[in-house]
């Protein structure tokens, strides 16, 4: 989790990667959670999930913000590792009690494929959450989620150097767009922090690693945002588990009870549900409207980053991300190839 700030990790890639068949499976861009994602058996309109969802997506990143640097809960390992065991447990009693997860039944998950593909995209994707959920503890939210427009050019980065796709100039333009975007954004930040910076840096080539091995490896199953989770959550606190000792140790267990068991679990829980809401998601709307849909909650969340936690931004971090929110767009329409 999420995430980009717990388990669901990031909107954004979600808004990008949903895209009828027609226009290909180059450059696709999976949620943190997801592979390849077939529509959802229940359904809901547009109108109503994709509220919802900026709703959640926006609660996640504010709520686990919140919880690092308000109440002073500095354990992003831990916390991810909360994250995926409430997870974990959720999918297993959704799988019984709802047709949410029948997906599971059309995946034959072999001890071949467990090693060769759950195994090292969990890796992956447990290094991105840890690493994206430390940034918060060195940027502030609206900083974090203009780097995370750099993304779909990591991704394309890596596509090109393995050769899963040929560089062409118009996708070399719409890199250079969203990386100059970037740039300046990261030169307009007032409160720059390298090691945060850093830190960030590094989710994202992990995320990005993780979403072109899921291309790769997986290409051919057909799994929902949950049915992914189903099978990642397990793995990924697994691996947290044995990386806490040596990270954070036993401090924050100490630190539980000044936290409180309310918040811990109401945190997991919305983190949860923003990946239920992403089932709906898939199948509400174009790979344009929720692209857009994802702009506009990026919007909601700088702006809430300044007014919530005093975040200060610059004219030139607005420009900079102003012409990386372009370059997505741009990024969807083109199909991405």
């Amino acid at each position: 989790m999420s995430s980009r700030s717990s388990t669901t990790l990031d909107e954004k890639e979600l808004a990008i990667v949903t895209k009828p068949e027609s226009e290909g499976t180059q450059s696709s861009l999976p949620t943190p959670v997801s592979a390849v994602q077939p529509k959802p058996k229940a359904k809901a309109s547009a109108a109503t999930i994709i509220p919802i969802w900026i709703a959640l997506s926006s609660a996640v990143i504010i709520y686990n913000n919140y919880i690092y640097n308000t109440l002073q809960f500095k354990y992003p390992v831990f916390l991810v590792t909360w994250h995926l065991t409430f997870a974990a447990i959720g999918t297993r009693v959704l799988q019984r009690t709802t047709n949410l997860l029948d997906g599971v039944k059309d995946v034959h998950m072999s001890k071949e494929m467990f090693l060769k593909s759950i195994l090292p995209i969990g890796l992956l994707f447990s290094g991105s959450l840890i690493l994206s959920n430390t940034a918060y503890l060195y940027l502030s939210v609206s900083y974090i989620q203009m780097l995370k427009a750099f993304t779909p050019v990591a991704i394309l980065l890596i596509q090109w150097t393995f050769r899963l796709q040929e560089p062409n100039k118009k996708l070399a333009v719409i890199v250079f767009m969203i990386s100059s975007g970037v740039a300046l954004a990261s030169q307009g930040e007032l409160r720059f922090n390298l090691i945060g910076f850093l830190t960030q840096a590094a989710a994202v080539a992990f995320e990005a690693s993780r979403l072109v091995m899921i291309q790769v490896l997986l290409h051919n199953l057909k799994m929902d945002p949950l049915v992914s989770l189903h099978y990642y959550a397990p793995v990924c606190a697994a691996i947290n588990l044995l990386i806490l000792p040596f990270t954070e140790g036993l401090a924050p267990f100490y630190a539980l009870p000044k936290i409180g068991a309310a918040i811990m679990f109401s945190n997991a829980s919305v983190a949860f549900l923003l990946n239920v809401a992403a089932v709906f998601l898939v199948g509400a709307g174009s790979g344009l409207v929720l692209t857009l849909a994802g702009v506009f909650k990026d919007i909601l969340l700088i702006t809430g980053s300044v007014l919530l936690f005093g975040s200060s931004i610059t004219p030139l971090q607005v420009f900079g991300y102003s012409l990386a929110l372009i370059g997505l767009v741009f990024f969807k329409t083109s199909g991405g190839k």
